[in-house]
């Protein structure tokens, strides 16, 4: 077991053991969000045919090479193509198919002139420049070419992979399940919101937090209790989350202190204990294990280090168990609007804003950067890393980040 681990190393440890969820399928609608479970290539080209880009006239741009607005050429009209039909007339020479946009290009035409750069009547249109052979046309596959690899496996479903899965036709998706988490809540000091609170009490932000920070993943979280700082209650409820949940992660109890039980449950309830505290701050106090090959994770109860710790280090974790394939957090180097005035021993993560000001990514860290001010977190799109052994740091210094 790692005691005082690099950050790091813990992170990976947590990853290297955690194991992706099952796949299911779902309905197309519902797939917003959530983690394509197979590599999605294209059975078919996109468009499936040459189509019109525009209103207008399809022909043959050899009929127009000559065009000019002192030498207009006219061409009779053969039919009119709406979108969704095909012609059914040959385009030859001296002729022109009227079309909509979006309609199949007819045989024998190889350009599209859009209707408001012509004069026309009901039989006949004439133009006034040259068209080059396959101008404004779009061709087939110009979009997707047949058998091409759309998105990979463990890619988050957003608008335009949604809108390429139905130009797939397909009505049912195969994603992966949202993972189960459980959460427990520890300390004989927490209330749940909405009941009353008795002076020495705080109310239970920690489960709101997390509950946040993992359903933005997609995942499903399940509530298992509030366990005061009883170690049997405690290790029972760990014990019932092995059974209905992909992973567990408790809140509270994991320093060092005389009522911090957390890991004497853990090990009670058949964890294997892997790590002990990491060199971060804040977040330090932590208790990382497996059992059964799930991850079992205690953070702290301070609210502020809970949610740092879960981003830095256990968050990848979760990433992996939901399928998808880009799990560590993007890194952007950020300039800081406003120095930070304490020394940092361990490493330190400093909560904040990435923002773009005069083409320039800066860092607007929170004011308050206590282990238990959870709100400085509002608004949080992003942590700036600052290396251990660094004294005070100045406003305009750049650093690394981490996005959310």
């Amino acid at each position: 077991m790692l005691k005082n681990a690099d950050w790091m190393e813990a992170r990976d440890l947590l990853l290297e053991r955690a194991l992706p969820v099952e796949t299911e399928m779902i309905p197309l609608e519902a797939c917003a969000g959530r983690v394509l479970g197979f590599d999605l290539r294209a059975a078919a080209d996109v468009p499936p045919f040459d189509r019109s880009a525009y209103d207008g006239y399809a022909l043959r741009s050899a009929d127009v090479a000559d065009a000019s607005p002192e030498h207009p050429i006219t061409l009779s009209i053969t039919e009119t193509i709406p979108a969704g039909n095909v012609g059914a007339k040959p385009v030859l020479p001296g002729q022109a198919a009227h079309l909509m946009t979006g309609a199949a290009i007819p045989d024998g035409a190889d350009c599209v002139i859009m209707f408001e750069k012509t004069q026309f009547t009901d039989d006949t249109v004439t133009l006034f420049s040259p068209l080059k052979s396959g101008d404004n046309i779009v061709k087939r596959g110009e979009d997707v070419k047949k058998d091409s690899l759309l998105a990979a496996c463990g890619t988050v479903i957003d608008p335009g992979l949604a809108g390429t899965l139905a130009s797939q036709g397909m009505a049912r998706v195969q994603v992966y399940r949202k993972p189960v988490i459980g959460l427990i809540s520890t300390g004989s000091e927490v209330t749940e919101a909405g009941e009353p609170l008795e002076t020495g009490k705080i109310y239970n932000a920690n489960r709101a937090s997390l509950t946040a920070l993992l359903e933005k993943e997609s995942c499903a979280v399940r509530y298992l209790g509030l366990a005061g700082d009883e170690a049997d209650l405690i290790s029972s409820l760990i014990a019932q989350g092995m059974e209905a949940c992909n992973a567990v992660i408790l809140t509270g109890g994991v320093s060092v202190g005389d009522w911090d039980v957390t890991p004497e449950a853990m090990t009670r309830a058949g964890v294997t204990l892997l790590v002990r505290g990491v060199a971060m701050k804040p977040g330090m106090a932590c208790a990382y294990g497996t059992v059964q090959s799930k991850l079992v994770v205690g953070l702290s109860g301070n609210p502020a280090s809970a949610v740092t710790n879960f981003c830095a280090c256990v968050l990848p974790a979760i990433r992996k168990l939901c399928g998808k394939k880009d799990v560590l957090p993007q890194h952007v180097r950020a300039r800081l609007i406003r120095g930070f005035r304490k020394k940092s021993p361990a490493d330190r993560f400093l909560r904040g804003r990435l923002v773009l000001e005069d083409g320039a990514v800066r860092f607007d860290a929170s004011s308050d950067q206590g282990n238990v001010v959870l709100s400085s977190a509002i608004g949080c799109n992003a942590f700036l890393l600052i290396p251990a052994g660094s004294g005070p740091v100045e406003a305009e210094t750049e650093w690394r980040g981490f996005v959310l």
